[in-house]
């Protein structure tokens, strides 16, 4: 077990399975398909991002170091939230990013999914956290991962 303690940009507490990305998450072609499909698992359609492509991203710690790509980042955050196919939490190595920020803000605000979200939590973070490890985190933003 290791703990990480970063930037609560969203409190919240969830525990899920982590889901990590060493590149950057492009958010609009990790989610488009399955939003224009309606798959409930949120299958990742970023062909672009070999970590994430065809696993599902649907109540997952997705684990990235950043957001990158369209500028309708937040909204495609906010869609995917809307219609129930969003992931149960975002953990960033480094500083989010403004659109990665809006969506999430969009989602606690505008729809009843709690999307906790935390930035800042280190290069150790990334290199530790794997696919499948049990990530809880907490309001603080303190996240802890059990191997």
């Amino acid at each position: 077990m290791r703990t990480f303690k970063g930037r609560p940009v969203i409190p919240g507490k969830t525990t899920a399975e982590a889901l990590v990305s060493h590149c950057g998450f492009n958010t609009l072609a990790s989610f488009q398909k399955s939003l224009m499909s309606g798959d409930k698992k949120a299958t990742c359609s970023d062909q672009n991002n070999p970590d994430l492509y065809g696993k599902p991203m649907f109540g997952k710690a997705l684990c990235m170091p950043q957001t990158i790509g369209s500028t309708t980042g937040g909204m495609v955050m906010y869609c995917a939230s809307a219609l129930g196919q969003q992931a149960a939490c975002l953990l960033f190595s480094g500083p989010i990013d403004s659109l990665a920020a809006a969506g999430a803000i969009l989602s606690n605000i505008w729809t009843d999914v709690s999307l906790p979200t935390v930035d800042n939590l280190g290069d150790d973070f990334l290199a530790f956290v794997k696919t499948g490890m049990t990530v809880t985190v907490d309001e603080d933003g303190t996240v802890t991962i059990d191997g």
